[in-house]
């Protein structure tokens, strides 16, 4: 590659809404990568330094929830949880509830021994790992429908500005470190920065199609998917930055 090209390159594709006053903005170098979680298989998780020994993965720091009704549907999933699935459980009980409100206002997911009240550690004869995204898993759901919306979401994300007009323009990208705020420059560690989470065997709008729809509806990611297989099929897209040499 060319010095004179920069290191965070990505192919963008946009289109209007066929029925409302919105563009739609896709990052198609992210969408159309091998990028795949690598939870439990090797992932150093988001602390200050490796610890794939904890397999916290992005649960280090608790589920900042989007609104009160993204806290009510968790709070309807965790009631139907049994201790064989949530690790956990009777701590939330002790400790009235899963998630503690902030002084702005907002829930978070209570942290227990530096993690996600949800996360069932390594040992746990249920599992490890998120006990909601088990459980959806064993009721044949997408995990979408039982876990938090930043956790079913990560690492895409969904930015949406309006202009003076009332003109909405929503963009689905990866998640980067500045989205975590300051503490995402400390992380030894971020996915999609990563050869490392590189390594799936199809594209993320494929593996993370029901998210997608979830995010932008079934017929705007007809369209996506429309544009993104023809052209995957006829000329090479530009490679994701963390896999260039």
């Amino acid at each position: 590659m060319r010095d004179t090209e920069p290191r965070d390159l990505h192919e963008w594709v946009s289109f209007d809404d066929p029925h409302e006053a919105r563009t739609w903005v896709f990052d198609l170098t992210f969408l159309a990568s091998s990028w795949t979680c690598v939870f439990g298989a090797g992932c150093p998780g988001v602390l200050t330094g490796p610890a794939p020994e904890l397999e916290h993965g992005c649960c280090s720091y608790g589920a900042h929830f989007t609104d009160d009704a993204d806290h009510d549907r968790v709070a309807a999933a965790a009631a139907t949880l049994t201790p064989d699935l949530w690790q956990l459980q009777h701590v939330a009980r002790r400790r009235d509830g899963f998630a503690r409100r902030r002084k702005d206002g907002s829930w978070r997911t209570r942290l227990v021994d530096d993690a996600c009240i949800f996360l069932n550690r390594p040992g746990f004869p249920g599992g490890a790992g998120c006990a909601l995204h088990r459980a959806a898993l064993e009721r044949g759901l997408p995990p979408l429908d039982l876990k938090p919306d930043v956790c079913w979401q990560l690492p895409l994300r969904r930015v949406d500005s309006v202009d003076e007009l009332g003109h909405v323009t929503s963009t689905i990208r990866e998640w980067k470190r500045r989205d975590w705020g300051e503490g995402g420059d400390h992380f030894h560690w971020w996915c999609t920065d990563a050869p490392d989470a590189f390594v799936g065997h199809h594209p993320v709008y494929v593996t993370m199609r029901d998210e997608l729809v979830a995010m932008v509806g079934d017929e705007v990611y007809a369209l996506l998917a429309g544009h993104l297989g023809p052209r995957s099929r006829r000329a090479r897209l530009l490679p994701h930055p963390a896999t260039r040499g």
